[in-house]
Order: structure tokens, then C-alpha cells, then sequence
């Protein structure tokens, strides 16, 4: 339970600030809590401090270890075009939805890494992940959204064993998206849309 660090991965717009900073802070800290590592108390210092001097779009990243020890990176980030649609696969790796550790981000990839190279990136710009009941949880990098012609967009319930992105938090809480389970079936009967907090929301491609 301490062989990793939490993550945060954020955007940074110059006429904006820190996108979602709170959202992202308050996700920090549950996850601290939950695993027993400190509080994160210098996140938003060091935050601000690795983008004072930026003049364009940044991909931040912070991480935080079990010493209470954080470092944040930033490189130059391009935003998808508005128009942008992803090529989406299914993968053969499932996820375990008993491992609590899927509800908090950390560096604890191997899963994800392993689904995501099951596709050479010519044939998927994502690839979505089930459990080992075939429900849709998550992507290897987004949050997974189904609209399925209500008018409010679905997002499987973290108890499926995904991430609780803030993308998707920030939807639930604006009534933009809600919890509902989703199976592949959904899947080909919806329209399917991906997103996380540095990108925002991706219109899709699904390819069965």
C-alpha cells in the first residue's frame, strides 16, 4: 500500500489559472486520507509556484508520496481541436472491482498499461476497460460518459472499479452526467463520449 505516489494531473491556461484546482486538491487529500500518507498541505504552493511564470497552455502533474514529499512537473500543452473524435477499442484486460486502490489515481499502472498496449496507437487514441462482471468501467487515461438519449450523460459508478475523475465528478455535480451502469450492448446503442480534466470531454468512435 506505500510502494506508489498519488497524481494529480492538471491544466493550466494562462487567461485561466489552474483548471478544476479544486476539484483536483479536494481529490488529493480524500486519497491521502484513505491510504494514511500526510496531509498534502503544500499542493496548492507548489502549484502556483510551477506556473508562475508560464505564458501558454501547461499539462501540470503533481505527485505526492507517503513521506508527505510533493513534485510537480509541467511541459507545454496542445488542447484537442473542438472537432476532435477518438478512435475507441475494447480491451481484453479486465478490471477488479474489489481492488479499492482503481477509485484513487496513482502511479500504480501496470493495469492500464497493459490494456493500452493491446492497440498500436494507429488503431486507438483509447482504449475502455471492463470488470469481471463485463460491466464498462473506465479508459486507461479517461473517464468514460454514455449518452443514451435522456439528456443527461451516464458514467458507471465507482463500485464497477474505476477512477473518480474530476472530469466526471465536475459533470455529476453540475447534473451534466449521472451514475448508471453501462454494458457493452449501451455501449453500441448510445452515443460514447470519453474526457478527463486535462482534455475535457472527447466525442468517440467505437469500434467493437
Amino acid at each position: 500500500m506505500t510502494d506508489f505516489q498519488l497524481i494529480e494531473t492538471l491544466r493550466y491556461e494562462p487567461d485561466i489559472g489552474l483548471i478544476r484546482l479544486r476539484l483536483h486538491l479536494a481529490r488529493l487529500s480524500r486519497s491521502a486520507g484513505r491510504i494514511g500518507f500526510p496531509k498534502p498541505v503544500d499542493a496548492t504552493a507548489r502549484l502556483n509556484e510551477a506556473v508562475a511564470n508560464a505564458t501558454t497552455a501547461q499539462r501540470v502533474r503533481l505527485t505526492f508520496d507517503r513521506d508527505g514529499n510533493t513534485a510537480v512537473t509541467t511541459a507545454p500543452f496542445t488542447p484537442l481541436a473542438p472537432e476532435t473524435i477518438w478512435t475507441i477499442r475494447i480491451a481484453n484486460q479486465r478490471l477488479d472491482s474489489s481492488d479499492k486502490l482503481l477509485r484513487i489515481k496513482t502511479t500504480r499502472r501496470a493495469v492500464y498499461d497493459t490494456a493500452r498496449a493491446e492497440y498500436p496507437a494507429s488503431q486507438a487514441d483509447e482504449v475502455i476497460m471492463l470488470n469481471e462482471r463485463g460491466e464498462v468501467c473506465e479508459g486507461t487515461i479517461t473517464s468514460v460518459f454514455l449518452d443514451d438519449g435522456t439528456g443527461t450523460l451516464r458514467t458507471p459508478p465507482i463500485s464497477c472499479g474505476l477512477l473518480a475523475g474530476v472530469l466526471r465528478t465536475e459533470l455529476i455535480c453540475q447534473r451534466k452526467a449521472r451514475i448508471g451502469r453501462i454494458t457493452l450492448d449501451d455501449l453500441a446503442s448510445g452515443k460514447l463520449y470519453v474526457g478527463n480534466s486535462l482534455r475535457g470531454l472527447i466525442a468517440t468512435r467505437l469500434i467493437l
